[in-house]
């Protein structure tokens, strides 16, 4: 199912981060993308589901939720490491990566959510 992903910031998984951005807590807050129902029923996802999000930037396997709000076509992620494994490294004149506007395909997968020291370790590698 593809969608275009929105990043967003969040005062509780910002909370999180500065407690500890390597604790269970922040992954569980961090490592999400918002679904519209009708987006999440098309692509068989349900909640709680793990879910692969591939751009043509990169890929994360993170947690689906689905939203109380109808958005068809968008889902939304809180900006931290596995959402900017999504964000295209080309900038425009501003010399900012796009947060807003990434197109990504969903699927659903038994793949694993990865920790923050997996995203760091795959970054090296």
């Amino acid at each position: 199912m593809r969608v275009t992903i929105v990043t967003f910031r969040d005062i509780f998984q910002s909370e999180a981060q500065e407690i500890d951005r390597f604790s269970e807590e922040y992954r569980k807050m961090s490592a999400v993308v918002f679904l519209d129902k009708s987006d999440a029923v098309k692509a068989g996802v349900k909640e709680g589901a793990n879910v692969l999000v591939e751009s043509d930037n990169g890929r994360v396997v993170v947690v689906a939720r689905i939203s109380e709000n109808a958005h068809p076509g968008l889902a939304f992620m809180p900006n931290s490491p596995w959402s900017n494994r999504l964000v295209p490294a080309k900038t425009d004149d501003t010399r900012i990566p796009s947060y807003k506007s990434i197109s990504a395909e969903i699927s659903a997968t038994e793949d694993k959510v990865p920790t923050v020291e997996d995203l760091l370790r795959e970054m090296v590698s």
